[in-house]
């Protein structure tokens, strides 16, 4: 079952028209909520974002919070699993094909949930490898658009390689990696880039920097330069389905010991409880707020 324009119906019932800008022109934005025992996790946090997203590209936000919650309830309902990751977008919508925007177009909605897959423990246990490349995306990554050829292309690049991630630099710095967030960790001080108009703000990335500071543990945001990086003792990816994953081969280059180190061992674990603890333990928000 997904969601289209209002309605909760099975997929192969769902359409679009060609001529809807978000297949056109990949005029539209996007969000993914995880969703824990059929609670979507920090959903107020991924709408506000969506909120920012449509703003800053102009598109009316078709729903107020309270619908939002409630088709993304009903959308989670239709569904036999109960971890999800719901995925949704928003286009500018169906106009004949002109680079400027429409006016009076209707925005199209569509919502779908796939069950939730995180890193098998194996995985998680002997680390992931990564490679590396030039960030040559767009400067407005904070955008969460639909238009990913930049990194659909960045991503391929660790694919091929048999790898998880493609680790991004730009002008000499970290940014973040082509579907994740990036952490290292030297001399004990877990590091990652600021916000920025060259990086998504992730959900994820926000719950690392709050159980960081929740265990004291040593953390600053601040510009990391690529060779930093490099020869930083572990790094880390992080995202709602790769949840906090340690990097442990770089461009075919260990890591720090080549394992996963200390401070990941110990964050995967206030990773694991929290999702435990909080976000299982969650309750819905009330679609009337």
């Amino acid at each position: 079952m997904v969601f289209l324009n209002g309605k909760v119906l099975p997929l192969e019932q769902a359409s679009v028209s060609v001529l809807d800008r978000g297949f056109i022109f990949g005029d539209g934005v996007y969000e993914l909520v995880p969703v824990y025992s059929r609670v979507p996790f920090r959903l107020d946090e991924h709408l506000a974002r969506l909120e920012r997203s449509l703003a800053a590209v102009a598109i009316r936000n078709p729903y107020a919070r309270a619908q939002w919650r409630a088709h993304l309830y009903a959308l989670i309902d239709a569904q036999p699993f109960e971890d999800q990751a719901v995925y949704f977008q928003v286009t500018r919508g169906v106009a004949k094909r002109d680079h400027a925007f429409p006016e009076n177009a209707e925005p199209t909605v569509f919502m779908m949930s796939s069950p939730l897959v995180t890193p098998p423990q194996a995985l998680v246990e002997s680390g992931a490898t990564a490679v590396s490349a030039q960030d040559d995306r767009w400067l407005h990554c904070d955008i969460k658009s639909i238009s990913l050829i930049g990194n659909v292309l960045l991503r391929q690049r660790s694919a091929e390689a048999g790898a998880a991630e493609t680790i991004l630099f730009r002008d000499g710095r970290l940014t973040e990696a082509s579907a994740s967030n990036v952490f290292i960790v030297k001399g004990g001080v877990i590091l990652s880039p600021p916000k920025s108009s060259l990086i998504l703000p992730g959900i994820t990335y926000d719950v690392v920097a709050e159980l960081a500071r929740a265990e004291q543990l040593p953390l600053e945001f601040r510009q990391i330069a690529e060779g930093e990086a490099r020869a930083a003792d572990e790094i880390w990816v992080t995202s709602s389905s790769k949840e906090v994953l340690a990097i442990v081969r770089l461009d075919e280059q260990p890591v720090g010991e080549g394992r996963p180190g200390p401070a990941f061992r110990r964050m995967y674990r206030l990773y694991q409880e929290f999702k435990r603890t909080v976000m299982r333990a969650g309750k819905r928000e009330a679609v009337s707020a």
